[in-house]
């Protein structure tokens, strides 16, 4: 059983220590310590002809995503995420223990197979993803990188996280959505015909939601479309994403930045229903903007978009399960 690790040391808990607990516990596991995408390109190429049964990623959800990417689509490997980032929606669903306590349970861990969950995912632009999206949850991921990018060096450290989203959120993003125009958003159902979520949180037919119809248009704040529920510091943002079997979540939340700070722990638990939120179940659709929004990919920011096409992906990703491994 073979099993090999990657650290970001970008991330927010990434540090050149933590190779001292992967080599004490998994002396015989090929490490990376990476700096850039192009250094996990590297380690990832010379894994190939000997593909490990696991591949440990340490850092955020952007990590296992480029991770997942730089694999041939034929040959993913089984991931275990360990939380080092801000984030981490993705490895929270796994239930994935701190650092030195994952890489104890998989030194112990000695019976076949690993014990995995199945994951589905959105590809969007060619790129794998449990979640993809835009609006002030865009915004305020680079409003934070510019809030933890202006403070003395190690104090990220220690006001990133919950604390940093929430500085970001209330000192910069708000202010600047309350006085911007309003985004549109013209949302297209390009598959098989849609499903909704009713008010009790039921999945239904959409009355003309076949193939071509606009199921949505109006005002956004934040929207996307998901396969996990949180995408990071416990937010719920796609509370529906496992509603129906062989379908992504979309969501298009349109009301104002100000509301929306107002009723922010409503929103970041995912209640149900909620004014001006609306939920489709799609597995093809296309979200069209009115100007050049930026766009995230599975919480990295990607550029600016106008036009944005997702669909469900052929692919799934195994993912360690934390829980049952410890068990």
């Amino acid at each position: 059983m073979t099993t090999a690790v990657l650290i970001n040391l970008k991330a927010r808990r990434g540090s050149q220590r933590l190779a001292r607990t992967v080599r004490s516990h998994l002396p015989e596991a090929p490490l990376a310590l990476t700096h850039s995408l192009a250094d996990a390109h590297r380690f990832i190429a010379g894994l190939h002809d000997n593909q490990p049964d696991i591949v440990l990623s340490g850092g955020g959800d952007g990590t296992a995503v480029s991770l997942l990417n730089a694999w041939d689509r034929t040959r993913l490997p089984t991931l275990g995420l360990l939380p080092l980032g801000t984030g981490n929606g993705w490895a929270r669903s796994t239930h994935s223990p701190p650092f030195a306590q994952a890489i104890r349970q998989v030194a112990r861990h000695r019976a076949r197979p690993w014990p995995v969950k199945r994951f589905s995912l959105v590809e969007v632009e060619g790129t794998l993803s449990p979640w993809a999206g835009t609006g002030w949850d865009a915004q305020v991921l680079a409003d934070y990188h510019r809030v933890m990018g202006a403070l003395p060096a190690g104090a990220a450290r220690y006001v990133g996280g919950f604390p940093g989203y929430m500085v970001s959120l209330f000192g910069l993003t708000v202010p600047k959505m309350a006085i911007a125009p309003r985004t549109q958003v013209r949302l297209i159902n390009l598959g098989s015909d849609a499903l909704g979520i009713d008010r009790a949180g039921k999945v239904v037919p959409v009355e003309g939601g076949g193939a071509g119809e606009v199921l949505f248009e109006g005002p956004v704040s934040v929207c996307g479309c998901g396969t996990i529920e949180e995408i990071g510091l416990g937010f719920r943002a796609f509370p529906f994403a496992h509603a129906a079997k062989g379908r992504m979540a979309a969501r298009v939340y349109g009301d104002t930045a100000l509301r929306a700070a107002r009723n922010v722990r409503k929103l970041w638990r995912g209640e149900h229903p909620f004014a001006h939120d609306v939920h489709f179940m799609l597995d093809k659709c296309r979200m069209e903007f009115d100007r050049p929004v930026d766009f995230e990919i599975g919480g990295d920011i990607v550029g600016q978009r106008t036009s944005v096409d997702f669909s469900l992906a052929k692919e799934h990703a195994s993912l360690l399960d934390w829980s049952r491994l410890a068990a």
